[in-house]
């Protein structure tokens, strides 16, 4: 199936109420995508692949190339046009942050309404053995030319590391009296880390603990929507630095503090 040479070029002014992707002319639809099926790298493949990026509702689809994984698997690449677009006012977004705030602002900040430091802990925890995630975030060098919390004036960290279990988390934090809690999740197959997260909620709030820290959580998959919906204070994803997260909760203790001080 090819390309249909008689489409005429949509409108070229962006409507907000019917987004589509861009490729050579506004609201022209175009996408490339890639996915994987477990058949061999033939023609029959080349079919199943056609159809199955047909039933994604993509029309002119062509398969612009196959690569054999395996005997019994095959990755396509494939190009075609989505006539479905997305109303984008409709589109409601929960953010953490709305202004990022620079290091130099946090620190006087913290210097102007706290009189101690303010604890972190963050690891990596169940069984995700990834730690550049939390790495960049808390490392003193950080990531991408972002300093992470570790050079911060005012702030105390304790980068647990990977493979941590939450129990052992939670009784590290509270033995060092921490304001936050940062966990990071990279593993996400078979959604392991929305059951290792709820189960970290559970855990503090079986405590009676729940109020005790600010619970944050970062990592490719996570929005702010979902961590909300999990019970955590905020969510982070990915191109979000140590600048963004820690406007958030030194904001968020000063809010805090002024509804205790009221």
């Amino acid at each position: 199936m090819g390309y249909n040479l008689d489409n005429k070029i949509k409108d070229t002014n962006k409507n907000n109420k019917n987004i589509l992707p861009y490729g050579d002319t506004m609201n022209d639809g175009k996408v490339q995508l890639s996915f994987t099926l477990p058949v061999k790298n033939d023609e029959k493949g080349y079919q199943a692949a056609l159809k199955t990026a047909q039933n994604m509702t993509l029309e002119n689809v062509m398969i612009a190339d196959s690569i054999t994984l395996e005997e019994e698997f095959t990755m396509y690449i494939a190009y075609g046009t989505l006539t479905n677009g997305v109303n984008y006012d409709d589109i409601h977004v929960e953010e953490a942050v709305k202004h990022t705030l620079s290091k130099d602002e946090i620190e006087e900040k913290i210097k102007l309404h706290f009189d101690k430091p303010i604890v972190v802990v963050g690891a990596s925890t169940g069984t995700d053995a990834h730690t550049v995630g939390i790495d960049a975030i808390m490392n003193m060098k950080g990531f991408a030319g972002h300093y992470g919390l570790e050079r911060y004036k005012g702030i105390d960290t304790y980068n647990l590391g990977s493979q941590v279990e939450n129990e052992d988390l939670v009784q590290f934090a509270k033995d060092k009296n921490a304001d936050v809690l940062l966990i990071s999740q990279t593993v996400t197959q078979k959604d392991v880390h929305i059951k290792n997260l709820i189960h970290l909620i559970e855990l503090l709030e079986a405590e009676q603990m729940r109020k005790d820290f600010l619970v944050i959580i970062g990592g490719a998959r996570i929005t702010g929507s979902l961590a909300k919906e999990l019970g955590f204070d905020a969510g982070f994803g990915p191109k979000k630095f140590a600048e963004d997260v820690a406007t958030f909760f030194v904001e968020e203790l000063i809010n805090q503090k002024s509804i205790k001080n009221q």
